[in-house]
């Protein structure tokens, strides 16, 4: 994630438009149509304002207690058609009930919850999430 870690900063990426801009960016230099956007994390401030306008051109959306939600209404998120796999480790107590209590709102959601896994539920269970995101994957259109 640009201007994250070790990343130099973006300055396209200051505002919810330029990430998703940056994200449209990403996506097209890649040749990616109808791709499924795994989203952990502080790359929600990124996937979020995409999955709002454009959720369209999304095969599939797993955001894994992405950060940002709050930043949108529940009547947003249920226009999005987007099938969506809402993923999280069941130790994460801080920002997958929030993430949670929002993106419930996806009209074309299910939940899956990892037990035994912190927020980084794909480090702690590789194994289990590689299982719920094939399963989700294998579901898709």
């Amino acid at each position: 994630i640009p201007g994250y870690g070790d990343s130099p900063p973006v300055e396209m990426a200051v505002t919810a438009q330029g990430r998703r801009t940056f994200l449209e960016h990403v996506f097209q230099e890649l040749g990616m149509q109808r791709p499924v956007l795994v989203s952990p994390s502080m790359s929600g401030r990124f996937s979020l304002p995409f999955l709002l306008a454009h959720g369209d051109r999304l095969a599939g959306f797993v955001p894994i207690a992405p950060v940002g939600t709050k930043d949108y209404t529940a009547e947003q998120y249920r226009r999005i058609q987007t099938p969506t796999l809402i993923l999280y480790g069941d130790r994460d107590t801080g920002l997958a009930p929030q993430a949670l209590q929002n993106l419930q709102h996806l009209p074309e959601h299910r939940v899956a919850v990892l037990p035994g896994a912190g927020h980084a539920c794909y480090l702690d269970k590789p194994e289990a999430f590689h299982q719920a995101l094939l399963g989700f994957l294998r579901q898709l259109k």
